[in-house]
């Protein structure tokens, strides 16, 4: 953000806190736009991608090879009517998707496209993303409960059960990575991943003690998203369309926009935390010659396509196998994978006495 303050400062000749401000405007809807297209090319991605997997045509009418076909939806639920249940209460009815759709967004402010380029630089980037995430599990209790439908309430009593439970174990994965970068700040975590592995590789996930990590939070990123095969809060052979049963018009589509801008997200986390963000997968000069934003790009759309894939093929868990996976398998695995890492790298640093 500073480089561009100081271009509206130097070259505009405007004050530094108007400045400030242009410019932060500026570097969100830089992010945001792209974000909004982005995500309507996703759905159509993710549709086609399902379609393939059970050799089916999918989206090819509206727009060459279909690539209109998610700009239609959006029209279509745009002109619908907005209903509001009679019994429903008004307020948190209409707040929640909101809420989710803010949640979604309002994450990325921390995300380093390439060296340097963020629209903030905090240095306690991972925490803010935690804090922001979490609150995203409000939008759908409150959707559940504000509905004052049954399915709908359902689906809320899932969605705090399961966020909760599966935040817990990305909270101690996370840990293992702050204790090898050293910093909670993304562009160092990132920068930590630099011939982190023989000297050769850029990614903490070729790390031994840290690529079984890396799986934990790729599926834990599955079950906070609701994605297959956790899609428990939106079960339609047991709760119609789950917390959006009672929604319509825009009111649907921010959730729709928000899911997908939190997969999109998570992908996003997967790259950087684990794989080397803006960096080439490999610590050579001449890769280095492609900017970072390509190959961070190249990674989020394969973290998709591996996500898509996962739903195309995976069959729906039931709940106690959800919930068991989360607290008998993943917690116990992730604070033994935090003892590890710590004993390694107090030994690597301290040494053991003799």
């Amino acid at each position: 953000m500073l480089p561009m303050t100081a271009f509206f400062q130097n070259t505009i000749g405007l004050p530094f806190g108007w400045a400030w401000f242009i410019a932060t405007i500026v570097g969100i809807l830089v992010i945001a736009l792209p974000l909004m297209l982005a995500v309507a090319m996703i759905i159509y991605a993710d549709r086609k991608i399902w379609a393939a997997m059970a050799l089916r045509r999918g989206p090819n009418v509206v727009g060459p090879l279909g690539l209109l076909q998610s700009f239609a939806d959006g029209l279509k639920v745009f002109l619908q009517e907005t209903i509001i249940p009679s019994s429903a209460n008004k307020t948190l009815f209409l707040i929640a998707p909101i809420i989710t759709f803010t949640v979604a967004l309002i994450v990325w402010a921390v995300v380093p496209w390439q060296a340097g380029v963020v629209l903030s630089n905090i240095n306690v980037g991972l925490l803010y993303i935690l804090a922001a995430s979490s609150l995203g599990v409000y939008g759908i209790i409150l959707a559940g409960w504000s509905s004052n439908s049954k399915y709908p309430f359902y689906s809320a009593i899932r969605a705090a059960a399961q966020m909760v439970s599966y935040e817990v174990s990305i909270g101690f994965v996370l840990i293992s990575v702050v204790l090898w970068a050293g910093t909670f700040n993304l562009g160092g975590i990132v920068e930590a991943q630099q011939g982190h592995v023989l000297g050769l590789f850029n990614g903490f996930g070729f790390n031994p003690l840290l690529f079984p990590m890396a799986v934990v939070f790729f599926i834990s990123s599955l079950a906070e998203t609701q994605r297959a095969p956790f899609d428990l809060t939106e079960a339609e052979s047991e709760l119609v369309a789950g917390y959006q049963t009672e929604y319509s018009s825009m009111s649907f589509a921010l959730y729709w926009l928000g899911e997908y801008a939190n997969v999109l997200l998570m992908c996003t986390l997967n790259a950087t935390l684990f794989w080397g963000g803006y960096l080439p997968p490999v610590d050579w000069a001449p890769l280095y010659l492609v900017p970072g934003i390509l190959w961070l790009f190249a990674k989020i759309l394969f973290f998709f396509f591996v996500f898509s894939w996962v739903k195309a093929t995976v069959p729906r868990y039931r709940y106690d196998q959800l919930m068991r996976l989360g607290w008998k398998i993943f917690l116990p695995l992730s604070l033994t994978f935090v003892f590890l890492v710590s004993g390694y790298l107090m030994w690597l640093r301290v040494g053991f006495p003799a």
